[in-house]
């Protein structure tokens, strides 16, 4: 990416910010702002959600190799579907993902890791699958997280840091990217990252970048699949910007994704397993990962989302994610420091 050695890098991931939110709200972030012009965005990789993007961020390969294939992503030795944020009862962090993290190959070659974020996320699985190899510095607000920043920066030796900020994406599910409480959230987020880039001394570069966007999901663009729908249809993973159908044995696909696309067409992109792996969705896919991607693919057009039940309460959200618009799919990469 043409960026300059450096002793200390801190990679800043604000969790929901996507590109296309930030330039329409650029006159509330300053500090960033003033890179806009001059860094080019990037792609997040597919399945625009958390799980799949950090994984894709920590280890420098796509789903199809880690194998963190979408929110909810099914398990074939035990024939169920697993949440990956929180769901992990039987799944072992260190070979389901299956690629080596960013933070282990830094410290093959003597370099420290850290990880700056909450400390609810101490012990979780997918903590341990995804930043394995780096040392974890819990810290539950901003002030916390600077302060251990400007720790981590005083101390010698070179350095990689993971700066983890959640607070716009927890904004934009409860309320949405068009609302006020987002809005005072990225106005709060460019306050801090002023005083981060202000943190760091003349060797030291910081990179700002994303998991995904965001898009605000209408109660009018919600869609209850029907029951002909899912005729054959075992599981549901994905989410429900992007939904993937695993389906009973002896179902064709093609006649599955058929009924989807007669339904839906013009409100999401319908295809099957194979359509999606030629089309490079998940990159390469290796043979172990292969089973657990969905046979059939609902992927959102415009603002729309799809719920396999009314009563699931992701029709809570208001921001969604997953699937493959430009809002979801492309977020900054805004170089400060010795980067810039």
């Amino acid at each position: 990416m043409g960026l300059p050695p450096v002793e200390k890098v801190v990679v800043v991931v604000v969790d929901g910010l996507g590109h296309a939110q930030l330039e329409a709200h650029r006159g509330h972030a300053r500090t960033l702002a003033k890179r806009l012009d001059h860094d080019p965005a990037i792609g997040a990789g597919f399945p625009t959600t958390t799980v799949a993007a950090l994984a894709t961020l920590t280890t420098g390969e796509p789903a199809g190799r880690h194998g963190l294939v979408g929110y909810r992503v099914y398990d074939p030795d035990h024939d169920r579907v697993v949440n990956q944020l929180s769901g992990w009862d039987g799944l072992d962090p260190a070979t389901w993902q299956r690629m080596p993290t960013l933070f282990e190959r830094a410290a093959s070659e003597g370099v420290r890791s850290v990880a700056i974020t909450h400390p609810r996320y101490r012990d979780s699985a997918f903590t341990h699958a995804v930043l394995r190899g780096a040392e974890f510095l819990g810290a539950g607000d901003s002030g916390e997280r600077l302060a251990l920043l400007r720790g981590v920066l005083a101390d010698p030796g070179p350095a990689l840091v993971y700066y983890y900020v959640p607070d716009l994406d927890m904004a934009g599910h409860a309320k949405g990217v068009a609302s006020s409480e987002w809005v005072s959230a990225l106005e709060a987020l460019d306050a801090e990252l002023a005083l981060v880039a202000g943190a760091l001394g003349p060797r030291h570069g910081m990179a700002v970048t994303a998991d995904h966007g965001m898009v605000d999901v209408p109660l009018h663009a919600q869609r209850i699949a029907s029951a002909d729908l899912l005729e054959g249809v075992r599981h549901v993973a994905g989410e429900p910007r992007c939904l993937q159908l695993h389906l009973e044995r002896g179902v064709d696909p093609a006649g599955v994704a058929s009924a989807w696309r007669a339904s839906e067409g013009k409100r999401a992109w319908v295809g099957t397993r194979d359509e999606a792996l030629a089309s490079g969705w998940f990159g390469a896919v290796d043979p172990e990962v292969l089973p657990r991607i969905g046979e059939v693919f609902v992927a959102a057009r415009g603002d729309h989302a799809y719920y396999a039940d009314a009563d699931d309460r992701a029709r809570g959200m208001v921001g969604q994610h997953g699937s493959l618009t430009p809002g979801e799919t492309v977020v900054p990469f805004l170089r400060f420091g010795a980067f810039a």
